[in-house]
């Protein structure tokens, strides 16, 4: 009888693996998230590991381009808004502070996502509006 979790586990790093290739993100994001994560897992857990790896990897490895992150930096910078003082450190996945007032991008930023940004410990993120989860640090 075939084991048919590693032909899952085989079928899902190699759509992961196509995913990850289709990405023009040279260094950065999702792809370079896919390869990390996909040779940690190789690594912990053979096939399957590589597979889960490859998934949790492309979570991780960021939402915006090279090229949007500059946009997005250049913008902030040129709006000049205060930062939000806070004692914790800023993470992907914490909520922006309460009194972190989100502002959106325009257009001409040209992302294609509805996130809002605000500038937390002198860190520019980009938050979802509804959940106000940080969703990206931009560096």
């Amino acid at each position: 009888m075939p084991d048919h979790s590693l032909t899952t586990a085989v079928s899902l790093f190699l759509l992961v693996l196509t995913l990850g290739a289709c990405q023009t993100d040279t260094g950065t994001g999702f792809a370079t998230g896919v390869a990390g994560g996909a040779v940690v897992g190789a690594v912990v857990g053979g096939p399957v590991g590589a597979a889960v790896g490859g998934i949790a990897g492309a979570a991780v490895g960021g939402i915006l381009t090279a090229e949007e992150t500059r946009r997005v930096r250049t913008y902030v910078a040129a709006q000049r808004n205060p930062s939000i003082q806070v004692a914790e450190p800023v993470t992907v996945g914490q909520r922006a502070p309460p009194s972190a007032r989100l502002s959106p991008l325009p257009a001409s930023v040209g992302l294609r996502n509805p996130y809002r940004y605000t500038v937390v410990n002198d860190r520019t993120v980009l938050v979802d509006p509804r959940s106000r989860q940080i969703v990206e640090i931009v560096e």
